[in-house]
């Protein structure tokens, strides 16, 4: 095979790899728009019962029924599973943790917030609570590692940094950093940036928004 070949060869398999990428991360990124939903769901108590009784009939039907038609053991195996599955789920939770400590701050979203370090501590997985007001970025016990005022917030960015993707909040004379890595790295930080976006008092100024768009 010719170096021409190879090329091509390669460039294809790239091209196929990042068209499989772009299609999984909009999917996941969706997943996550419809996340809330799914969540009030299971937090239905009436809905996510009739959830587990309609999971527990199927699974009952797909263990009986194969045995006196066709005698599919794999059928009624997996209908097995769906039964004791049912079985096993938890109740719904009407509120969570999360839910709870939204409510505590006024925060109207929550949404992943990547890694933040705070000063010389190390890296921190977080999640930012978003308000007209403030914005928290809390590690997984709910500490605060730092607190933003909404309305000073001055321009943000989303910018490749190495392997990862990096969002940067300026307001005042501050600049904080989240740093976003995995394979759906890209879109988690431009999900927080439009969620940080939509709690925004206005338009950030039109200098600032060519600008951020520029760098980007």
């Amino acid at each position: 095979m010719s170096t021409t070949q190879t090329t091509i060869a390669s460039a294809e398999a790239e091209s196929h790899y990042q068209r499989l990428k772009s299609v999984a991360g909009a999917a996941f990124f969706l997943l996550v728009q419809r996340f809330p939903k799914l969540l009030q769901f299971y937090r239905n108590e009436k809905s996510w019962a009739f959830f587990r009784f309609a999971m527990a009939c199927f699974g009952a039907a797909l263990v009986v029924l194969p045995l006196s038609l066709w005698h599919s053991w794999l059928t009624a195996i997996f209908g097995l599973f769906l039964f004791i599955a049912s079985i096993l789920l938890p109740p719904a939770e009407t509120e969570s943790a999360t839910d709870r400590k939204a409510r505590e701050l006024g925060a109207q979203t929550v949404v992943s917030g990547g890694d933040y370090q705070p000063g010389d501590a190390p890296p921190a997985h977080t999640r930012l609570f978003l308000s007209r007001l403030h914005i928290w970025a809390l590690d997984k016990h709910f500490e605060p590692l730092l607190v933003i005022p909404t309305p000073e917030i001055s321009s943000l960015r989303v910018e490749p940094l190495l392997e990862d993707w990096v969002l940067q909040v300026r307001w005042a004379d501050h600049t904080a950093e989240f740093s976003f890595d995995g394979f759906f790295a890209e879109r988690l930080a431009r999900l927080a940036e439009d969620s940080i976006r939509a709690v925004l008092p206005g338009d950030l100024p039109e200098k600032q928004r060519q600008k951020a768009a520029g760098a980007s």
